[in-house]
Parts: C-alpha cells; structure tokens; sequence
C-alpha cells in the first residue's frame, strides 16, 4: 500500500488567511486538512500527518517510518483534492523518480517518490524547479503532473473564494468558509 504524508502546522496555521482571526484560520486549516485527508482515504492510501517543525522537517521525520515504496506528499492547503487526484499523481511517478504539482507561483503543492530518499527539504519559492534539479543530479527521472486540484492550494481569502465561486472546495472547507461567512454577517 501506497502511503500519503500530509504536512500540517497546528500552531499559526495560514497566517496568510488574515484578516481572520485566529480561531479562523484555525477552522478553515484543519477543513482542508480534513479534505485532503478524505481524499487520500478514498484513494486507498495511508495517511501520516506530519506536524514536527517546519514542513521539510515534518515530512523528512514522517518519511523515516514509513514502508518503502512509492510515497506522495500531499500539503494540506489543497481543499480541492478528489481521490481521483491522488490516484492520478501517484500514476505519474516515472519508474525510480519523482513527480511533482507545481502551484502557480513555482512552490511545490505535491509531490510522488518512487521512493523515501529521492526526498529533501527543498520547500519554499521556486522549490519546483529545485526539486526537478535534484533529481537530474540524482540521476532519476522526473515528471510534473497538470493537476489542477493539487495545483490550486489557499494561501489567502481570495484563492479561497475564488475556489469557492467556482465550486470547487472540498465538503469540509466549503462547510467552514460558511460557518465563518455566517459569523462574520451577525
């Protein structure tokens, strides 16, 4: 069985969601956390939350208790997430490399190992293109997948309610982004 790692930061989670309030950003965090999480379950994959550290470090701890074999990294901002979508980046991954769902501003959204040391902590702007190089230099092959479910991730209440408009959020955050919308009214 395949495995699924799903970064997540408890604490300060989307500080870029402001102007909500804490236990909003909260709220709508663990949504998409549950979203993904219910996508990967559908797809039939084991899912590890990593929370240790930052999202490198977190993802490195989680990958040395895992099984060997093919591992994605899933982040937990992608509340558009089906099972199709994890079924279709784990069939990306070439034989003995990588592949990868670049977010639109270059960062790396997920991510399919055909095994746990083709990972490093790579993670922030541009980490697409890093973690491309470093399978070059590892001599893999690499592939990026045109996802858009896993391409389209929240960092503000704009991609959120763009994402929203088109329909497109998973039940749980769709069901927060409500709760909070009805607060905010009152």
């Amino acid at each position: 069985m395949s495995t699924v790692v799903v970064p997540y930061r408890d604490e300060d989670a989307k500080r870029r969601l402001e102007p909500l309030a804490p236990d909003g950003r909260e709220a709508l965090a663990r949504a998409m956390l549950d979203d993904v999480v219910a996508a990967c379950e559908g797809a039939g994959v084991s899912v590890v939350i990593a929370r240790e550290g930052t999202q490198g470090e977190a993802v490195e701890a989680a990958l040395r208790g895992v099984e060997p074999g093919p591992i994605l990294i899933v982040n937990a901002d992608l509340p558009c997430a089906r099972p199709r979508d994890v079924l279709t980046l784990l069939g990306a991954v070439p034989e003995g490399g990588l592949a990868l769902v670049e977010a639109a501003d270059g960062t790396t959204n997920a991510l399919a190992l055909a095994a746990p040391s083709l990972f490093a902590q790579l993670y922030g702007p541009g980490s697409a293109a890093r973690f491309r190089a470093r399978a070059a230099r590892l001599g893999v092959p690499s592939a990026t997948a045109t996802i858009p479910n896993l391409a389209d991730d929240v960092d503000t209440l704009s991609d959120l309610e763009r994402l929203s408009d088109a329909g497109r959020l998973g039940e749980c955050t769709a069901a927060a982004l409500e709760q909070l919308r009805a607060g905010l009214a009152r």
